[in-house]
């Protein structure tokens, strides 16, 4: 059933904006949507804002256009998140962003990071960072939405913090991973500079595809994702598990998904890696069920 359809509608939000937000989620042609109707309509009703915000801006930093309305749409977009903790907004997604922000203790500086991240992409064509540039990277673009999202899941606590600190990083890397072939095309890698260096792959986003040294990179990247999938289900024990079912649903895909990227031995990244429908949804009646 549509949020905006129960009474009282969750958070006290117009039916209007809640329509709204969820049109938005749902044109973003993402499973995500589905995943979260698995929440209480309170916390749906946030992470859908939460998600609708981070869609907004990144197709900000991922249309065409000139840099500099880039930049000034990305600060207006800052203006307007710290005027949520003046009490302001002025459009259904703000008026949702601020209702979450204030149920929920959603921290204002965690909406700015991911505006920040967005910029990292809209100003430049990323091309080789160094660790930890791409490890920024990952903080403001995942690990931030992590912070936003454990809040709204269910818990503040700061071993959900850690969780959203792993899991983030370990998504964001695995994605990296899965779309080499994609981010080439758009004269972009984000593999680091130091291992390109160790492992002789040139830093150009088209050379670096045939490189011999290729897959024992990506291998390494990956060891590093694993690393981090561990360390968010380490902390995902000292929080509450009714909580961490979210997270665990998004985990459970990108696993499996690291998982058949390594079994090609990273022999091809310009052919991307997908998981089956099937096997999705397998996996989040899994979590559910739990």
């Amino acid at each position: 059933m549509s949020l905006s359809k129960l009474q009282p509608p969750p958070l006290g939000a117009r039916p209007a904006d809640l329509d709204a937000i969820e049109v938005l989620v749902r044109r973003s042609g993402s499973s995500f949507y589905h995943g979260m109707r698995m929440l209480p309509p309170e916390r749906r009703a946030a992470v859908y804002a939460i998600y609708a915000f981070c869609r907004v801006v990144d197709d900000i930093a991922d249309e065409p256009g000139a840099l500099v309305a880039k930049r000034e749409a990305l600060d207006g977009w800052r203006d307007r998140v710290n005027a949520l903790a003046e009490g302001r907004s002025d459009d259904a997604l703000t008026r949702m962003l601020l209702l979450s922000y204030r149920r929920f203790d959603l921290r204002i500086v965690d909406f700015l990071a991911i505006i920040d991240g967005m910029q990292m992409d809209a100003e430049r064509e990323i091309v080789a960072p160094s660790l930890a540039t791409l490890d920024l990277y990952c903080d403001r673009v995942a690990s931030a939405v992590g912070r936003l999202s454990v809040r709204a899941f269910g818990d503040a606590s700061p071993a959900a913090d850690r969780v959203a600190y792993c899991l983030g990083r370990a998504l964001q890397l695995t994605n990296i991973l899965r779309d080499i072939g994609e981010d080439a095309e758009r004269s972009r890698l984000y593999l680091p500079r130091e291992w390109l260096a160790e492992e002789g792959v040139p830093p150009n986003p088209t050379a670096a595809l045939t490189a011999p040294g290729l897959p024992a990179l990506c291998t390494r990247l990956a060891a590093l994702a694993r690393d981090h999938f561990r360390g968010a289900e380490e902390a995902m024990a000292g929080c509450d598990p009714r909580a961490m079912k979210p997270a665990r649903m998004m985990a459970a895909p990108y696993r499996a998904l690291l998982t058949r990227m390594e079994k090609t031995g990273f022999l091809h990244p310009e052919q991307r890696v997908r998981l089956p429908k099937w096997q999705k949804l397998w996996f989040g009646l899994r979590v559910m069920t739990a």
